[in-house]
């Protein structure tokens, strides 16, 4: 019996990460359906800081955050902020995440993030081919900007940290920063650039463009609710919708912060959460950036799109149902217009979103302890995009019973 003869696998996720597991699992042969009660990329692909990249090894959690966690629930406009309503909630998560911030532990997962993170934009190459999106990645490097010698100084053992998982940077002095991206403002003392870093166009209409080409290739797109599972002795044998039951010779759960209840409903509790995130979008923001630029100290991303200048970026942890602190989005102009005065506010849009985030930065690559035909992929944080097409490419390895080409067991579901 062919691929094409069994019965399909279902992808249950349309944001980025569901939509290249799910063009992977294509090119291997397999037919596929994806579900997502939303339309692909409606979710936190909308609205993430359009970066690709492959330095992202220092995790969120480093040596002393548990310092940081009552400054967390004080300022609720930090860059790094904890509801306090939602704290007997996210408590466990924490937990986990103070326990994650070791030395050692911190070394080990940048190793399992730079070995996941290695290949990560040459794994799109044959999905954006396929689609003739080709042109939507721009590979113009990033910069990180520093307003203070302190600040600079602090992020120094993380440089350390990228230099020992072979990180390619370069750090420069206030003036040839100005040289590389002259429409900064001349408040910067230090700079990182890394070369190695791209960003697509329009994070939104990527996500769309691949997922009209898996419909091209011939994949189907159901745009419905998942509400359980019908499992037997051979693992899951269908995928249950609120419209539909979906006989199925395997499934991916790649449904970003809403993974953790399709687990659940596969016998696996993980300590997966939410990282709210916000974006302004300024379509006529009169910043002539020529690429994306991060601050570490205040915890955002300025990044050019074919329709304005995203700003993007800060952590709050408080759940899925708690309405968005706009405030928090505020935050976000006043800090870009630190570094562009008199940035233009016409027709402006906002956004949150939740990045689905795991309390050790790793996300969760692997099958089901109870289901081999039930693989896992999600909680890649502040990485989704960058690991996108490479997670899609592991999963339809796992799949197919080949060899994966790297070691797994940092990724698995039952690491906690």
């Amino acid at each position: 019996m062919t691929s094409q003869d069994k019965d399909p696998v279902v992808v249950i996720g349309a944001g980025i990460v569901g939509v290249c597991c799910a063009l992977y699992l294509l090119r291997d042969g397999h037919r596929v359906v994806l579900v997502d009660r939303g339309a692909p990329g409606e979710g936190t692909s909308f609205g993430n800081g359009s970066i690709i990249t492959e330095e992202a090894v220092v995790p969120v959690q480093t040596p002393g955050v548990a310092r940081k966690v009552p400054g967390m629930l004080a300022d609720p406009l930090g860059p790094l902020a904890i509801r306090w309503s939602y704290l007997p909630k996210i408590a466990p998560w924490l937990v986990h995440f103070i326990r994650s911030s070791s030395p050692q532990r911190v070394e080990e997962v940048s190793v399992a993030l730079a070995q996941l993170l290695e290949g990560s934009l040459k794994a799109y190459e044959p999905l954006v081919e396929a689609a003739g999106i080709s042109d939507m990645i721009r590979r113009s490097g990033w910069v990180s900007v520093y307003e203070t010698e302190a600040g600079f100084k602090s992020y120094e053992p993380m440089l350390d940290l990228q230099r020992r998982r072979g990180v390619n940077f370069e750090v420069l002095p206030a003036e040839e920063l100005r040289q590389l991206e002259p429409s900064l403002a001349p408040i910067f003392c230090r700079g990182v650039f890394y070369p190695d870093v791209a960003h697509t166009v329009n994070n939104f209409r990527f996500v769309q463009e691949l997922a009209a080409a898996f419909v091209r290739l011939g994949g189907e797109i159901r745009q419905q609710s998942v509400i359980g599972f019908q499992q037997g002795d051979a693992g899951v044998t269908a995928v249950v919708t609120e419209a539909d039951t979906i006989a199925c010779s395997g499934v991916v759960i790649a449904a970003g912060a809403w993974s953790k209840t399709l687990a659940v409903m596969l016998g696996s509790r993980l300590p997966l959460d939410t990282e709210r995130g916000y974006h302004l979008t300024l379509p006529h923001a009169g910043a002539d950036l020529r690429l994306p630029v991060y601050s570490t100290e205040r915890g955002f991303v300025c990044t050019p799109l074919e329709h304005g200048l995203r700003i993007a970026g800060t952590v709050e942890l408080g759940g899925l149902e708690a309405e968005p602190n706009w405030q928090r989005a505020e935050v976000l102009y006043r800090n870009a217009s630190r570094w562009f005065p008199g940035l233009d506010r016409r027709e402006e849009s906002r956004w949150m979103g939740y990045r689905p985030s795991m309390p050790d930065s790793v996300p969760v690559i692997g099958p089901s302890p109870r289901h081999r035909n039930a693989i896992f992929a999600f909680g890649h944080g502040h990485c989704g995009l960058s690991l996108a097409a490479r997670t899609g490419g592991l999963v339809a390895a796992l799949l197919a019973g080949r060899d994966p080409g790297i070691d797994l067991r940092p990724y698995r579901p039952d690491r906690f």
